[in-house]
Parts: C-alpha cells; structure tokens; sequence
C-alpha cells in the first residue's frame, strides 16, 4: 500500500470473503450492531476544533465522516430492503463527495449519531431475520453490477470499521486538535495503527442520558 493508502484506508481496502457462512455474517451484524456505540466513544468531548479536524490531507473532517456514514448507512438500507421486495431492482448511485459538502454537513454530529443508533437498530433487526435464500436477493449497482445481500453486510461491516478507524488513528495519536500540516503527516505515516476489529470501548448509557450528557457540540440539533 502507499502512504496515501495508508491513511485513507487504516484497516485496510474491502476485501469480500470467499464465502458466506452463517458464522461470518453473524459477525459483520455483530459489528453492525457495536457501531453507534463505537462512534459515540469515537467523538465523545470533542471540540468543534476537534471535529473539524480532517483525518488525512484534503480528507474529510471527524464531523463529516459522522455526517457521512448516516448517509452512507441510510442509503443501504433502503437498498437492502429494496433488494428483499423487489426483483434485482438497479438502485440510484449518489455522489458521496457532493453530499459531504452540503450545509447540513456542517451541523453538530449528535443529529447522525442519534441516526446511525436507531437506524442500525432497524437494520440488524432486519438482518437477522433473512434467510440463506434472503442473503442470495441483491440489486444491480449502475457502475458495479449485480451485488448480493450477502456482500452488502460484508461491505457496510468493513465501512463501518474503516471509518471508526479513521477516527481512532488521529485520537489515538493525539492529533484531533492539531491543524493539517506536512509535519502532522509525516507523523502519522511514521506510526500509523493498524486497527483491529476492536476499536474502542462501549458507552453502556442509553441514547436519552448519552444526548443529555454530550457537549454542545454533539447535541441534536431541536429542527431534527
């Protein structure tokens, strides 16, 4: 991997299994499942400097990765449950960098926290209720073809990881607070981490007293 790659990819790029075994994605629902309280341990007492803060050069900042993987999320479970009641319908693509860049990206990351927790919630419900037959329905991508539900969990499972680690790296290193410059990056490639599933501990405290005990910064905004 280059340098660029390894910090746009800290655990690595997708890479689809071989199979798909009951075992396997009984995982990748479990890592589905620890995401909202992965991603709230993630940004827990940042400042809004903090989230502002882009994981790589000319990368995404803490904030829009939040905003990003509500998007992203909410996008695949339309598809999934489109999937499940249609015949191998072709989905809509969207523009991911275009979306980042829209105002509601901007907006304080207690909003898509709050998303990502109960849409994930409907999500896994979901999941654990197909059968083998379930996981072989998909949908055609416009630009990658014909994709089972199979490889959807295995991918929103690594995506989930990917950018909780992109993340953990700049917290694990200090570096949230610290404005962009080539010196931050050569520090970074000098000691990048290598994240392993488990990324970080749980909150235990449910979504109401986790709202009510968050800075300003990550609190849901009253118009959502």
């Amino acid at each position: 991997m280059t340098e660029l790659d390894d910090l746009r990819y800290p655990i690595g790029r997708f890479a689809l299994p071989a199979s798909s075994t009951p075992e396997l994605r009984k995982a990748h629902m479990q890592t589905l499942s620890q995401l909202p309280e992965r991603l709230w341990s993630a940004v827990a007492a940042l400042n809004e400097t903090q989230l502002n803060t882009p994981y790589r050069e000319d990368g995404w900042t803490v904030r829009q990765v939040v905003h990003h993987i509500a998007d992203s999320h909410a996008q695949a479970y339309i598809r999934c449950k489109t999937a499940l009641t249609e015949d191998w319908p072709t989905v809509k693509v969207y523009d991911e960098a275009a979306w980042a860049k829209l105002p509601d990206s901007r907006l304080p990351v207690g909003g898509s926290l709050a998303l990502i927790e109960a849409l994930h919630g409907r999500w896994v419900a979901l999941l654990e209720a197909l059968t083998d037959e379930d996981f072989r329905k998909g949908f055609v991508h416009p630009e990658r073809g014909r994709i089972d539900l199979a490889e959807v969990l295995a991918m929103y499972a690594w995506h989930s990881l990917h950018h909780t680690a992109h993340i953990t790296g700049l917290r694990a290193h200090g570096l949230v607070e610290t404005a962009w410059s080539p010196a931050l990056r050569q520090l970074l490639l000098s000691g990048w981490p290598r994240q392993s599933n488990s990324i970080s501990p749980t909150i235990p405290q449910p979504l109401c007293w986790r709202m009510a005990a968050c800075s300003s910064t990550c609190a849901l905004p009253a118009t959502r």
